[in-house]
């Protein structure tokens, strides 16, 4: 008979995304998951076989919270404008108050990982082309409704955002100041604008 789990798996799976994103794939010791998920080194590897496949559950819950939590936000917006805004503002307010530098765990990925491992890789860019789409389908309603400018198409305009936002996260990583970060954003914004 198999012995029950002693734990959470969602909540593992939460404290193992943040060591990755702190120290990285390659970063991260066996030891280090075993004190930082505070359980035994058996119950990691009964539970997940290895490391790499740990860090790939970890990711897709990442990918299922964090880009999940993007994705609704900008289904449900009302005014695309305003909504981009906000993605900026609350991705600078992040940024800023995280003292430990993290960056982001998809672009940390991406940068580490995505070119030596093809599945890791496909993770990354399944989950870049969600929020690429839902920006593209953002867009196109500020198109709609005048508050963007048709002189370039929405998938072209989404990308360029997209792109932005992923500027802003490594800059934060960097240690980049309000300021700088602020300018990113305001500059990309403008380009929406009519």
């Amino acid at each position: 008979m198999a012995r029950k789990k002693e734990f959470d798996e969602d909540a593992l799976l939460d404290k193992a995304a943040e060591l990755f994103w702190r120290k990285g794939y390659n970063g991260t010791s066996a030891q280090d998951l075993v004190d930082g998920l505070g359980i035994n080194r058996s119950s990691i590897y009964n539970t997940y076989t290895d490391k790499r496949t740990l860090f790939k559950k970890a990711l897709c819950q990442y990918q299922a919270t964090q880009t999940g939590a993007m994705l609704a936000m900008l289904a449900k917006a009302e005014d695309a404008e305003s909504t981009v805004n906000e993605v900026f503002k609350g991705l600078i307010k992040g940024s800023i108050e995280d003292s430990l530098l993290k960056g982001c765990f998809m672009v940390n990925t991406a940068v580490e990982l995505a070119g030596q491992d093809k599945e890791i890789g496909d993770i990354v860019n399944k989950n870049n082309q969600s929020v690429e789409d839902a920006l593209t389908r953002l867009i196109e309603k500020g198109q709609q409704s005048g508050q963007f400018s048709t002189k370039n198409s929405a998938c072209a305009l989404a990308r360029f955002i997209f792109a932005s936002i992923t500027s802003i996260k490594v800059a934060a990583r960097t240690g980049a100041d309000e300021k700088t970060l602020r300018d990113i954003a305001d500059v990309a914004l403008s380009a929406l604008i009519a």
